[in-house]
């Protein structure tokens, strides 16, 4: 009967612990009695910080400026063997299992291992500051690296890499990580032609595990690497680590792969970054409010755990140990109902994990023996590793504006202020995709707009300071965004599925299944179609148009310029009868000279700003002739030689934004070769293929170039495929040459050099022509 009312006691002790701890600033687990849990750690501008370069005190400066250290000793220990040839990565990296026995020559960690808790806060510092002199003069990810410093450090120092396993998801966390292995040296060149990748990347360093330059992998990664070693060897330790931030968590796969490691019961350490972001922007309005577009991230923001409930929690589990095994039981029952009321890591233990947190993720004299613990624990269970982190932790600009510092191009390290161009450009096709449906919505109340994580980068941030309640951010869950779209369509509405190209791969089954086989008018819109540019091949939307090409009853559609854009946002909103694509790329408009001058817009006025045209529908599967023999306007020529004979005629038709290069490439074709007619055309559509306008070009050309801005399989081989079956190609009269992305990997770089690397910019189109006419003569392609 005691042990019945002292049960009863903890329990009212308990619950009355969870409903009196709701403080405004949450308590942080520790493990020594002394130790205090840190405020924001704020960098000032006068001198390194030495030995407490993590200084767990705020302090308050008026200054608006802020320069680092004048010297970085224990960042130049660290990092001093990079410079050993041995230690070249990237040429002697082989996809092999790595042993002890192998390791020793590429040991570019064993110095952060020796450190001592006061020096691993001066490396810190160091740190922090290596990556804001290094990112401010190349432009990157800044926000998320800031706030992984010592995280970074702790786990280098604590574990065996690249023996043991680190994952970072999302790898736009890795730049601590880079520095600290043997790309210091490298930084300025990273996400940059011939530069290093701003994400992980195997083939770049033993010590990037595993790329994860979309979200949401680490977990299933870290199981695989986990059994992988248990079974190759048995013997080693077995330490495997994902570290999922930034929003990553909120993929559903990390659920199915938890789901499934608690199951099979294999040894990992998932450390979970929680630094509040889930999208970007955080705060945009939406159905949801302007928070983090989550319950979870809600209820992670709610898991607190107090230093009097830490002490009774451990006061009460040395008195259960006097009971007998069925109260003991009991107690540990009660115990983690207890835990899951005032911490939450009932959620994550009914996943099979044993989770350990929330732990201040800046407290190096906390986080590191919480490691050691963990990496010495004997047990197969998973473990999850709650952490709490600042993004842009230790620069006060980064932090005040965690999403306008998430991604940054060149700033000032004083200030903070990025540089931006002395002349004001095109607006983005982003911005103009999204001014344009708030035009269509204005006038359709049925339309909403949809998101999966990425509101800033698709332009939904914009709509939802029209549209609020209009505006869904679901978090980074693609697959779940598609079909929430499809639930909308059943009941009337028309949804705008805005995502990139390369993210809606993840969506694919349910594009298939949920919304082509249903036939249901999702309109889903393909931001960064093509190539992007310093982010590389992790964002390039190369693939959208074979994978979405093969699918009947679809409508895929790419715009060449801004108005085009318009125009095919005002097509896709009056499309009732099924489903459909826009695709466009990252880059801005052309503005009104070009349009006018290459383009031969001459409807607009010359001083017309671009911004003001709303657009109008166009029919659909129906392309147009850009422009014709001789050129358009006042660039046409008169030479009524020119293209006289079948023989001398020659097409181009482009399909999406290649349209600029391909009018570019007629002109000079045209200016080189008196006897020589271009026709530009663009098919505004790949399904349904404007039948009538590719016959036409058949008909009067010798050759037809078709070009894109995607991998083989998209629109030119549904040329290819129509000429075929139509008996174009029989007689022998007819050239046809599809130019698409090359069958390889283009690494980051800017987008003109991409360009000329896949060989599709106006000089590619122009010999490809003069090639097929004779005109000259040039080596075939290579496989």
């Amino acid at each position: 009967m005691i042990h019945t009312h002292v049960l009863w006691l903890c329990l009212c002790l308990i619950t009355k612990s969870s409903h009196a701890f709701v403080p405004s600033q949450a308590i942080f687990l520790t493990l020594s009695p002394s130790s205090s849990r840190p405020t924001t750690t704020t960098i000032l501008n006068e001198t390194p910080l030495g030995n407490d370069a993590s200084s767990t005190t705020t302090t308050t400066t008026t200054t608006t400026s802020y320069s680092g250290p004048a010297s970085k000793p224990l960042l130049d220990k660290v990092t001093q063997s990079e410079s050993s040839p041995s230690h070249d990565l990237s040429a002697k990296y082989q996809p092999l299992p790595l042993t002890a026995s192998n390791i020793k020559s590429l040991d570019l960690t064993s110095t952060i291992s020796t450190l001592t808790i006061p020096e691993l806060k001066q490396l810190s510092n160091e740190l922090r500051w290596e990556i804001l002199e290094s990112v401010s003069k190349t432009g990157g990810h800044l926000g998320s690296s800031l706030g992984v410093v010592e995280l970074t450090v702790a786990l280098h120092h604590v574990f065996n890499t690249p023996i043991d396993k680190i994952i970072w998801d999302v790898a736009h966390q890795c730049y601590p990580h880079k520095i600290l292995t043997g790309r210091r040296s490298r930084m300025h060149s990273i996400r940059q032609q011939d530069g290093i990748s701003g994400f992980c990347k195997r083939k770049e360093s033993y010590y990037d595990a595993f790329g994860a330059g979309h979200s949401s992998t680490s977990i299933s990664a870290a199981q695989g690497m986990s059994i992988g070693k248990q079974i190759v060897s048995p013997q080693e330790k077995n330490n495997c680590i994902a570290v999922i931030g930034d929003g990553a968590i909120t993929g559903g796969m990390a659920y199915e792969a938890m789901n499934s490691a608690g199951y099979l019961k294999n040894r990992m350490i998932v450390i979970l970054n929680d630094n509040g972001q889930v999208s970007l922007p955080t705060g945009t309005m939406s159905a949801g409010g302007n928070g983090p577009a989550s319950s979870l991230s809600a209820y992670t923001s709610k898991i607190l755990v107090s230093r009097k409930f830490q002490t009774f929690r451990d006061v009460a589990k040395g008195v259960s140990k006097l009971f007998p095994e069925n109260i003991q039981e009991m107690n540990k029952k009660i115990d983690e109902y207890a835990r899951g009321m005032v911490s939450g890591g009932t959620f994550f233990e009914e996943l099979g994990f044993y989770y350990v947190g929330p732990v201040d993720g800046h407290d190096l004299d906390n986080l590191v023996p919480i490691l050691e613990k963990l990496r010495d624990s004997p047990s197969n269970k998973p473990i999850l590793l709650h952490l709490k982190t600042n993004k842009g932790h230790g620069y006060p600009p980064a932090e005040n504006a965690s999403d306008k510092m998430h991604g940054v191009g060149k700033f000032d390290v004083a200030t903070g202020v990025q540089v931006k161009p002395a002349k004001k450009g095109e607006p983005s096709l982003t911005s103009v995709f999204a001014n344009t449906l708030i035009d269509v919505a204005a006038e359709d109340r049925k339309i909403v707009g949809i998101t999966a994580a990425m509101p800033g980068g698709t332009g939904m941030d914009i709509f939802g300071r029209r549209f609020p309640k209009r505006t869904f951010d679901v978090g980074i869950a693609e697959q779940h965004a598609v079909t929430m779209a499809a639930g909308m369509a059943t009941e009337g509405l028309k949804p705008f599925v805005c995502i990139y190209s390369t993210f809606m791969q993840r969506g694919y089954d349910q594009v298939v299944h949920d919304v082509c086989i249903q036939n249901l008018p999702v309109r889903m819109i393909l931001d960064r179609a093509g190539l992007v540019g310093n982010d590389g091949p992790t964002h390039h939307g190369s693939f959208d148009l074979t994978y979405m090409g093969t699918l009947p009853g679809l409508t895929i559609m790419a715009p060449s310029d801004e108005l085009e854009l318009q125009n095919m946002i005002h097509t896709a909103a009056k499309l009732d009868s099924g489903p459909s694509v826009v695709r466009f790329p990252r880059g801005v408009g052309y503005g009104v000279d070009k349009l006018r001058n290459l383009f031969g817009y001459d409807f607009l006025a010359e001083d017309e700003d671009v911004g003001h045209h709303h657009g109008a529908p166009v029919e659909i599967g129906k392309g147009r002739i850009v422009r014709k023999v001789g050129g358009h306007g006042q660039k046409q020529t008169k030479n009524t030689a020119r293209g006289d004979t079948k023989k001398n005629r020659v097409a181009i038709l482009s399909f999406g934004t290649r349209l600029h290069e391909s009018l570019v490439a007629a002109d000079d074709l045209e200016k080189a070769n008196p006897n020589l007619g271009v026709t530009v055309a663009d098919a505004r559509f790949m399904k349904p293929l404007d039948i009538d306008l590719v016959r036409e070009l058949a008909s009067n050309n010798s050759v037809i170039v078709t070009c894109e801005e995607n991998a083989i399989g998209g629109f030119g081989d549904h040329v290819l495929h129509f000429l075929a079956l139509d008996g174009a190609l029989d007689n022998g009269d007819l050239k046809v040459r599809p130019m698409v992305l090359p069958d390889s990997w283009i690494e980051a770089g800017p987008q003109f050099e991409q360009y000329e690397q896949a060989g599709l910019n106006a000089k590619h189109i122009s010999r490809t022509l003069l090639r097929l006419t004779n005109l000259v003569t040039a080596p075939l392609l290579s496989e």
